[in-house]
């Protein structure tokens, strides 16, 4: 392979196992939000245990998400130094405000949060968690900020490095060369608010807190299938799928639609790679299901669509015109398989998440939970799968901004670190698989290890009571 492909792979290895660990920090954080709030207020001891229980699984992913973005953030110098030349003016800005602004935030109350229960106020001790929940959505935001002027550049210019000249019209589609040319910052504010941040925040948020739920409701739902706090858990799993409803439906509208919607107007290509749309099509029909064969033209087999709705989708109506790929010169085409595939696996998995969560709020109204035994195995097994739904997301985006790193003006073929050699480029993409494979099965085990004990280990509940031994029902 050359250095070019194995730069890619491996930077898409280190980030993929890394952002496993952000959307789960974030959930889990409001999450704690709220049930710390509601032992606080009610007085309730039973949430404050379920605070208790699950503080120790956002240290544990709070600490392995740090130690992945570590190496994340290395990459850049050793495998991307083109790119880091191109765009270091721009990009290390919302990296520095992150690192300054949300990191320390984050990490200082998480330290008050995880040690200070029972040693500072009831209210100061909520406030921690509030904080840290908070920290962690600003540190989303400024690198979401970074990620989106890749996709959706704006508030730059463009300097010749040999003359001086900056280029304040810069020329889009061609492509600039970082040896001859960089990007320099001219308004702060329109490169952090370009046409793509806020819609792919409130999206990503949207999908971490969700996460966070279904995290919570299937630890939960576990240790009700195993007898064991029944009466806790049940309080807690009644709020983490109230919590997962409400944001499984936001995630579809307006979030889910209003940002794509944004990609169909900002970035084509990738709006067409995603819905496998390669010739242009008045009344364009949104595929529901298909199955991509072949190169150019690729063939849709097995197709399942529905007409006009993705025009309908794209621009508000059914009859607008929506371009296709072969309208793209091939140079500056994205991939179409992973970006199609990627992001209907993402739509199908949060189709799953509103029925499941559905469900889950109408056994709650007729107070049959607990009885449901397959529905409260489903919501275990459910656990990856907003992880996985996030991992598809960020397939789609970022393989369909290919072939640039930044959209239009930087090509990742030049942004690469060409001195590097292909030795040692395999050598550490496979030091790192490994390493990555044993931190999985480390933070699995771990949490496993904490479900096991359950959230009152001395209390081996053989059936649901409530405290006057009276059947809880749900």
């Amino acid at each position: 392979m050359e250095a070019e492909l194995l730069s890619r792979l491996q930077f898409a290895v280190t980030i993929a196992f890394h952002f496993i660990f952000p959307p789960i920090s974030i959930g889990l954080g409001l999450m704690l939000v709220i049930v710390e709030w509601l032992g606080w207020k009610r007085n309730d001891e039973e949430y404050v245990k379920l605070g208790k229980f699950f503080s120790k699984i956002l240290a544990i992913t709070f600490a392995i998400g740090v130690a992945s973005g570590l190496v994340m953030v290395l990459q850049f110098g050793t495998n991307w130094a083109r790119y880091s030349a191109f765009v270091g003016d721009i990009f290390g800005a919302p990296l520095a405000a992150e690192a300054i602004f949300a990191f320390f935030l984050e990490s200082t109350f998480l330290g008050l949060y995880i040690f200070g229960r029972n040693k500072v106020s009831k209210g100061v001790h909520w406030f921690s968690i509030l904080m840290v929940t908070i920290g962690a959505t600003i540190s989303a935001f400024w690198i979401l900020v970074a990620n989106s002027w890749q996709q959706t550049p704006a508030g730059f210019a463009i300097q010749n490095l040999a003359s001086g000249e900056i280029i304040t019209d810069p020329e889009f589609g061609v492509g600039y060369s970082p040896m001859e040319h960089r990007a320099i910052l001219m308004d702060f504010w329109a490169a952090v608010f370009n046409p793509s941040t806020l819609m792919r925040f409130f999206h990503t948020m949207v999908a971490a807190f969700m996460t966070g739920a279904f995290l919570m409701a299937g630890s939960l739902a576990y240790l009700i299938r195993k007898n064991r706090d029944t009466q806790i858990a049940l309080k807690g799993l009644k709020v983490s799928l109230i919590v997962a409803f409400i944001f499984s439906i936001s995630q579809l509208f307006p979030f889910g639609h209003h940002h794509a919607q944004d990609v169909a107007k900002y970035q084509p290509e990738k709006f067409a790679a995603i819905q496998g749309l390669y010739d242009s099509e008045e009344g364009a029909p949104l595929v529901l299901f298909g199955v991509l064969t072949g190169d150019i033209p690729p063939e849709m087999k097995a197709k399942i669509s529905i007409p006009g709705v993705l025009s309908w989708l794209a621009t508000g109506d059914v009859n607008a015109k929506i371009s296709g790929l072969s309208e793209i010169p091939p140079e500056n085409r994205p991939p179409m398989w992973m970006p199609f595939v990627s992001y209907h696996n993402m739509v199908a998995l949060g189709s799953i998440f509103i029925a499941v969560s559905f469900w889950g709020v109408i056994q709650i109204k007729r107070k049959k939970l607990l009885k449901s035994k397959k529905f409260l195995r489903l919501l275990f097994w459910i656990i990856p799968l907003p992880v996985l739904a996030c991992q598809f997301g960020w397939f789609a985006a970022e393989v369909g901004r290919q072939p640039w790193t930044v959209y239009n003006l930087l090509r990742t073929s030049d942004s690469f670190s060409a001195t590097v050699p292909n030795g040692q480029v395999w050598f550490t993409l496979i030091l790192f698989t490994v390493i990555y494979l044993i931190m999985t099965f480390i933070y699995i085990y771990l949490m496993m290890k904490e479900l096991k004990h359950g959230i009152s280990p001395h209390d081996n509940e053989s059936e649901p009571a409530d405290s006057k031994g009276k059947e809880v029902t749900a």
